[in-house]
């Protein structure tokens, strides 16, 4: 690489993280930070009706991205509520057919930890596991229905290693059992074409920041028809949003996703080839240059951005604070004084030693050639440093560590 051609730093990789703010959506969002502040339930002037014509336009906008009615969109502060909602709010409404639920071991904590607060609280959840693939198995989705079941909640799209559930059959098989489905589709939608009657789900989880508009917003679509589907509301006070999520709506954060949404509609296909091929790009420069390095999750049916990659003999940690320049995040997390590994990698049946050295690269919008290639070089350039300092190197090389 040109080092007087290099990128500016740092370069950006974390897209699962969180999108920056495309200009086009900041300036839809503008107006309705300044001269157009209305309350879109003020029913009685102007700048109430100015409001709530745009929330229905962004309704419109955010419903046409995933062939849903505008009806069927309810507003919220961000997936992890919109989770909550979902999940709790089928859970209470439904309480008096069933009180099992069925999620899949590699969900976000969004649904993880809802769950587990439902638990608390009686019910009976089941925890699906996945292959090596990163793949829930629908076979096993099948299997673990029972009379009483009355959700299953499996995402759309991992944060992780960007892995594409079967979603498709799994609401197929969920549609004919007469349970219903909800998707964390915080990942996907806007990165992979979703249809929420084609794939027959139920409820689905949409947040804006991933998806290059503002944080704090985001929606959950709620089937009217075929089934109707009956939610309790989890906040209380005024009756908006069709009584299952009332406030005041964040009118220039609603009309920011509407404006992602429509934006992603109009180029997601041509985005996605392109950062399919930066990805691909970064992978074979990476697995050109260093040995003992392994791809997380199949490659098949993954995300276009994501590579979750694992460097033999490499604490993550260390080789990101090695990566001069580069914002990637790891596969693990430190909690307390202990640092576990990824439960989304020690789900997959990923050893340990692997999960600790485990990287997520993920590409977005705005990320250029150059600095794919720059990342390459800082990561090659860190990993090869670590290496010579570790004992265990040779070792691995000889086929005795990093099974």
């Amino acid at each position: 690489m040109d080092r007087s051609a290099q990128p500016r730093t740092p370069v950006y990789l974390d897209h699962h993280a969180t999108t920056p703010l495309d200009p086009r959506v900041l300036a839809a969002m503008m107006p309705y930070l300044t001269g157009k502040f209305g309350n879109a339930a003020s029913r009685s002037h102007k700048f109430g009706w100015e409001a709530e014509q745009a929330v229905e336009e962004s309704r419109r906008q955010i419903a046409s991205l995933i062939g849903a009615s505008p009806r069927e969109i309810i507003f919220t502060s961000g997936a992890t509520e919109s989770d909550n909602l979902a999940i709790k709010g089928v859970a209470e409404a439904y309480a008096g057919k069933g009180d099992h639920l069925i999620v899949c071991a590699i969900e976000h904590k969004a649904v993880l930890d809802v769950c587990r607060r439902l638990e608390q609280r009686g019910a009976r959840v089941t925890r699906l596991p996945v292959g090596r693939d990163g793949l829930v198995d629908p076979g096993a989705v099948e299997a673990a229905i029972e009379e009483r079941t009355v959700l299953v909640s499996i995402m759309y799209a991992n944060n992780e290693v960007g892995t594409l559930q079967p979603v498709a059959e799994i609401g197929r098989i969920c549609r004919e059992r007469g349970v219903l489905f909800h998707s964390d589709a915080a990942q996907a939608v806007g990165k992979v074409p979703v249809n929420v009657d084609a794939d027959q789900i139920d409820l689905l989880s949409i947040s804006a920041h991933k998806m290059y508009g503002p944080k704090g917003v985001g929606a959950l679509y709620v089937r009217e028809r075929e089934p109707r589907v009956r939610l309790m509301g989890q906040m209380d006070g005024g009756g908006h949003e069709r009584g299952m999520r009332s406030g005041t709506l964040n009118v220039p954060g609603i009309v920011g996703l509407g404006e992602a949404c429509a934006i992603c509609g109009r180029e997601m296909d041509e985005e996605s080839a392109r950062l399919r091929r930066l990805r691909d790009r970064l992978r074979a420069k990476l697995e050109a240059e260093l040995d003992e390095v392994s791809v997380n999750g199949g490659m098949e049916h993954r995300l276009p951005h994501n590579l979750n990659m694992s460097f033999a003999c490499v604490e993550a940690e260390s080789l990101m604070m090695g990566m001069s320049g580069v914002a990637v995040s790891s596969g693990s997390a430190c909690t307390s004084a202990v640092m576990e590994p990824s439960y989304v990698l020690k789900a997959m049946g990923v050893a340990d030693d692997a999960a600790h050295s485990s990287i997520r690269f993920s590409l977005g919008r705005f990320n250029t050639e150059e600095e794919v290639d720059y990342a390459a070089e800082r990561t090659i350039e860190a990993v090869k440093k670590l290496r010579e300092l570790s004992p265990m190197y040779e070792m691995t090389r000889e086929g005795t560590w990093f099974k």
